[in-house]
């Protein structure tokens, strides 16, 4: 799939910070892949955070990008840190 709009939104902004929220069927490796927020590149910047719930057809999980690069509108993120991933009970 690919990145859609709607489905991005801001949580929480403050001195040059924003706090995202993005929701998505695709899997965490296809929204780490450099450009796939593009789309987006006037709004995120490099050091933004994105909270997410990925896979969301599949095998669901939640985690934060951080963003790692937003250079002549090509925005790269780094890999998932998962949130929530272990549950033994």
């Amino acid at each position: 799939m690919a990145y859609k709009s709607n489905d991005l939104s801001v949580l929480s902004y403050a001195n040059g910070f924003t706090l995202w929220h993005y929701a998505t069927q695709d899997t965490a490796a296809d929204v780490d892949t450099a450009g796939y927020f593009n789309e987006a590149s006037h709004m995120i910047r490099q050091g933004d955070m994105i909270m997410a719930n990925v896979d969301t057809d599949g095998t669901p999980a939640a985690g934060i990008f951080l963003v790692n690069a937003n250079t002549g509108g090509v925005v790269d993120v780094a890999d998932l840190t998962a949130v929530g991933a272990t549950d033994t009970d």
